[in-house]
């Protein structure tokens, strides 16, 4: 069953193809949003994929995100996706994404920097229609 506060942290180190340059989103060697936005989809994806039903998966319907500081290649990019809400097959997220070191739990401190945020709206879909809709 899928609940509200399930989440998902999911990790990139910034490469080559992941740059603005390499993907055609702009022509500096920074992280490009969609590689960001696609790192939230991922972390968003995995919150829930142990919950749902056999056969099922879950498909992107609406990202929405800031990005608002740069990273460059070699940097470690986290993305966390949480469940805010759930009405049927329709699953919404409140994502984000930053850059830098993890959480020190011993203090409570963390050099991690905010890059973007956001919201993320999935649909579960049965994996075969879904697919036999294609032709």
């Amino acid at each position: 069953m899928i609940e509200i506060g399930l989440k998902h942290t999911s990790e990139l180190t910034v490469s080559e193809g992941l740059t603005a340059f390499q993907m055609g989103s702009g022509d500096m060697p920074v992280l490009a949003t969609p590689a960001m936005m696609a790192l939230m989809e991922n972390a968003a994806m995995l919150a829930v994929v142990d919950e749902l039903p056999e056969g099922c998966t879950t498909v992107g319907g609406h990202i929405e995100s800031s990005h608002l500081k740069p990273s460059k290649i070699g940097d470690v990019v986290r993305a966390v996706a949480e469940v805010t809400k759930v009405d049927g097959k329709k699953i919404e997220f409140k994502v984000s994404a930053y850059s830098g070191e993890r959480l020190r739990v011993c203090d409570g401190t963390s050099g991690m920097t905010l890059l973007g945020e956001g919201t993320h709206l999935r649909f579960i879909v049965d994996r075969e229609k879904f697919m036999s809709r294609l032709g």
